[in-house]
C-alpha cells in the first residue's frame, strides 16, 4: 500500500450530538466532516458500524455484516417524506447526558415502523435486496425470528435453531412483512451512510473502518453457519474469546465471544472471511483489524468463563490474508497489534503488508520502549490513544510520578498541558498516519473516556457537546498539521522503500 503522510480524528458516530439519544448519520454527521475538513483533517476513523447489544459494545455484535439501524437519521426520513413531524410529537428530546441505548433503540423502533409503512418499495431498495442478499435474507430472517421468540436463538423451537428447511421456509412465508421491514432498515442505514460518505469524499475526507475480530455467541453469523464456530450441535459454545492480563486489563478478560474453526474456514479458503473483508471495502476507505494478535494466536476460555484457566490456541496466521488479498488486492489495512508484540505477530504483519499501530500513553515505563515517537517505523498509525485508553488528560492525572517525569522529559515539558503536547509529539513522527481521539483534541478528562476494557457496564456512552468545536480548537488543530505537513495541501507520499 501507498503511505501519505496526514491526519485525523477518532469519533464513533453514535457520539455525535442529536436530540434522539444516539449520534446518527444526518446533519451532525456532516457538521463534523465540515469541522474535520476545516481543520485540515484527511481521516475519520469510526468503530465498527454493527448492530449492538444492550450495552451498546460494537465488539459484541448479533450481526457482522449489516449497519447498526440506532444511526438511521430522523432528518433523512423527514425529508424523504417517510416521517412528518407530526410523527415526532410523542418523541421525547433526547439530546442531553450519555448514550441511552435502550431509550435510543425504543424510539428508533417507533419511528422505523412508522417510516416503514408509509415506504413504497423503489427500484432502488429492490435492487438493494437483490445485490445484498448474500447476507440480508440471513439477517432479515433471524432478526424477525428474534423479534418474535424473544430469546437467544438456542432456545428457539428446536426446527428454527437448527434451521430445518421446511420450517425456514415456512417461517419466510409467515414473516413475510416482518422479513421486509428488516431489510428496509438495513436499505435505510446504507442511504443515509452513503450519503455522509458522499460527503466526506467531496472534502476529501477517508472514513477508517474497524473490523472486530469476532462476533456475539448469540448472532446471526453463528446461527448462519455454526460448522465454522465452537459449538456443539445444539448451538453453544464449547469455548469463549477473552484475553489473558495485558497493558488494559491486569486480570484475565472473558469477552464472551463466538470462537472461529480456523480448519472449518480454511477449508474454504476462508470464503466467510473474505465476503466479511468485501463488505468492509464497500463500506470505507481502510479497515483496522481490531485484536490483530488473534490471527496468529487467540485466548480460548472454558465455557466455565474462568479466564484464568483459558488456554492459547493458533489462528489462521497469514493463510488467511493470503486468500484475502487474492481476492481484495487494493484493501487497505491497519492492525491493532499494540499490547504483547511478539516476534511472531510482528512477522505476520509484515509478511501480510499490513501497517500497525503505536500509542503514546504506552510510552514512558522505559528508555527504550518502542511506543516513543522516535522509534516509530514509517508504516504505523500514531495516536496519543484509543478507544480503550483513558482520554490523554484522565491518563495524565493517574499516571504515577516516574511515567510523569519520563513525559516531561521527553516532550520537553508540558507548556501547552499534555493533550496539545501529546498531540505535538504523534504527529511530529513519522508515522504515516497520526489519529487523535477528539476527547484530546478537546482536553477532556476521564469522565469522556469510551470504554474500559474488563467492564461490563457504563462504556461506549460519551456523546460530543456541539459547542466544543468552537473556531479556536479548528484553528489550533489546523496550525498544527500543517506545521508537521500533514495538511491535505502539503500531504506527500512517502518513497516506496518506505511502505508495508
Amino acid at each position: 500500500m501507498s503511505l501519505i503522510r496526514r491526519s485525523g480524528l477518532l469519533l464513533h458516530p453514535t457520539s455525535l450530538p442529536g436530540r434522539y439519544g444516539i449520534g446518527e448519520f444526518g446533519p451532525a454527521a456532516v457538521d463534523w466532516l465540515e469541522f474535520l475538513a476545516g481543520a485540515e483533517q484527511s481521516v475519520w476513523q469510526m468503530l465498527p458500524l454493527n448492530p449492538v447489544n444492550r450495552v451498546g459494545c460494537p465488539y459484541q455484535s448479533y450481526a457482522a455484516l449489516a449497519g447498526n439501524p440506532l444511526l438511521i437519521s430522523v432528518d433523512r426520513l423527514l425529508d424523504a417524506g417517510l416521517l412528518s413531524r407530526a410523527d415526532l410529537a410523542d418523541i421525547p428530546d433526547l439530546s442531553d447526558g450519555p448514550v441511552d441505548y435502550a431509550a435510543a433503540a425504543a424510539v428508533k423502533d417507533r419511528l422505523l415502523t412508522r417510516a416503514f409503512a408509509n415506504f413504497t418499495p423503489t427500484a432502488e431498495s429492490d435492487r438493494f435486496a437483490t445485490e445484498q442478499s448474500w447476507w440480508l435474507d440471513d439477517y432479515a430472517h433471524f432478526m424477525a425470528l428474534r423479534r418474535r421468540h424473544g430469546k437467544a436463538w438456542t432456545e428457539w423451537p428446536a426446527a428454527l435453531a437448527v434451521r430445518v428447511p421446511d420450517a425456514l421456509a415456512r417461517s419466510t412465508h409467515e414473516l413475510a412483512r416482518e422479513l421486509d421491514f428488516f431489510r428496509f432498515e438495513q436499505y435505510l442505514f446504507a442511504t443515509h451512510y452513503a450519503q455522509v460518505r458522499d460527503r466526506a469524499r467531496e472534502l476529501g475526507i477517508e472514513i477508517l473502518g474497524d473490523l472486530a475480530m469476532y462476533v456475539s455467541p448469540k448472532s446471526v453469523d453463528v446461527w448462519a453457519r455454526p460448522d465454522l464456530f465452537q459449538v456443539d450441535a445444539a448451538g453453544r459454545p464449547t469455548a469463549l474469546a477473552g484475553f489473558p492480563p495485558d497493558a488494559y486489563s491486569r486480570e484475565s478478560q472473558v469477552w464472551g465471544n463466538a470462537l472461529y474453526r480456523w480448519d472449518a474456514l480454511a477449508a474454504e479458503d476462508y470464503r466467510w472471511w473474505v465476503d466479511r473483508f468485501r463488505r468492509m471495502q464497500d463500506l470505507c476507505d481502510s479497515v483496522r483489524l481490531d485484536h490483530f494478535h488473534g490471527f496468529h494466536r487467540y485466548w480460548a476460555v472454558p465455557v466455565s468463563r474462568d479466564a484464568a484457566r483459558g488456554r492459547w490456541e493458533d489462528g489462521p496466521g497469514t493463510d488467511l490474508f493470503t486468500a484475502v488479498r487474492k481476492e481484495l488486492p487494493d484493501l487497505d489495512m491497519i492492525a491493532e497489534d499494540v499490547g504483547p508484540m511478539s516476534a511472531e505477530v510482528q512477522r505476520m504483519r509484515i509478511d501480510a503488508g499490513i501497517p500497525g499501530m503505536r500509542l503514546l500513553q504506552f510510552a514512558f515505563s522505559g528508555d527504550e520502549n518502542q511506543y516513543l515517537p522516535h522509534r516509530y517505523p514509517v508504516d504505523c498509525v500514531a495516536y496519543t490513544g484509543t478507544h480503550d485508553n483513558d482520554t490523554t488528560a484522565g491518563w495524565w492525572d493517574t499516571a504515577t510520578v516516574d511515567h510523569r517525569e519520563r513525559a516531561e522529559r521527553y516532550l520537553g515539558g508540558v507548556p501547552d498541558g499534555i493533550c496539545w503536547s501529546a498531540a505535538r509529539a504523534v504527529f511530529a513522527s513519522v508515522a504515516y498516519l497520526a489519529v487523535l481521539p477528539v476527547q484530546d483534541v478537546l482536553q477532556l478528562g476521564s469522565d469522556a473516556r469510551m470504554n474500559t476494557p474488563g467492564r461490563t457496564e457504563g462504556n461506549w456512552q460519551w456523546r460530543l457537546d456541539p459547542r466544543s468545536l468552537t473556531p479556536g480548537v479548528e484553528f489550533r488543530l489546523r496550525r498544527l498539521t500543517e506545521l508537521y505537513g500533514r495538511d491535505r495541501t502539503a500531504a506527500q507520499r512517502y518513497a516506496p522503500e518506505f511502505t508495508a
